[in-house]
Parts: C-alpha cells; structure tokens; sequence
C-alpha cells in the first residue's frame, strides 16, 4: 500500500525516479490516463509487492523496470519479467505470478501471490 502522493511527488521531483521503476510501456500506459498518478502508484505498489513476496525483498540482479506490470486484453493485470530479473526469479523455480490491483484518489495497493 502507498499514497499517490508520495509516487507523484517521486516522480515530479527526483529526476529519472519514473524511467528507474517503470518500463516504457508502463509509463505509455500511466501518462495516457486521467488520474496518471494512481496508476503509477498501484504499478509501483505491485512491484513491492512482488519483492516483499519473495521473502528477499528487492535482490541482486533484478531491476524494478524489468519486474512490469501490464493489463492482458481483459483488462487483467499481470506482471511480466523480463532481462536479468526474469533469469534471477526463474532460477528461484517461480512458475506462476499473480497479481492484484487497486487504488482510489489517495491511495493505491497490491497483491502479489508466488507459486512455485
């Protein structure tokens, strides 16, 4: 869980925050949307999530842009790996990830849940 605030303030004020913690795509994906913010939030809420859900927190080798947070074609979010992330989590034997997401004008929160 986070505030939008402290994701927009992050954004607005420490120069290349955004392009570290989000991919391309992501940052397409918020900045397209009215309540951009939010968005970033719940994206940058879901990436902890998944971190704290390895039991490790952020480790070595993974990069908060490659852990990506994209909605398939029913709107669903799922989180993609990619680069050295995706080697490192695939050598811990994750096989599925699953991911929730919400937020509102304050407040943004996620749900990450690892199966090996």
């Amino acid at each position: 869980m986070i505030e939008v605030e402290r994701v927009a303030l992050g954004i607005n004020k420490e120069s290349g925050f955004r392009e570290m913690v989000f991919s391309a795509s992501e940052i397409a994906y918020c900045e397209s949307k009215k309540n951009k913010f939010e968005h970033y939030a719940a994206r940058f809420a879901a990436k902890e999530a998944f971190f704290k859900a390895l039991g490790t927190g952020w480790i070595e080798n993974t990069l908060f842009s490659e852990v990506e947070i994209i909605n398939n074609i029913d709107g669903k979010p799922e989180i993609h790996l990619s680069g050295s992330t995706q080697s490192t989590i695939n050598a811990m034997g994750i096989t599925k990830i699953l991911v929730s997401l919400s937020h509102v004008k304050k407040m943004a929160s996620a749900v990450v849940i690892l199966e090996k």
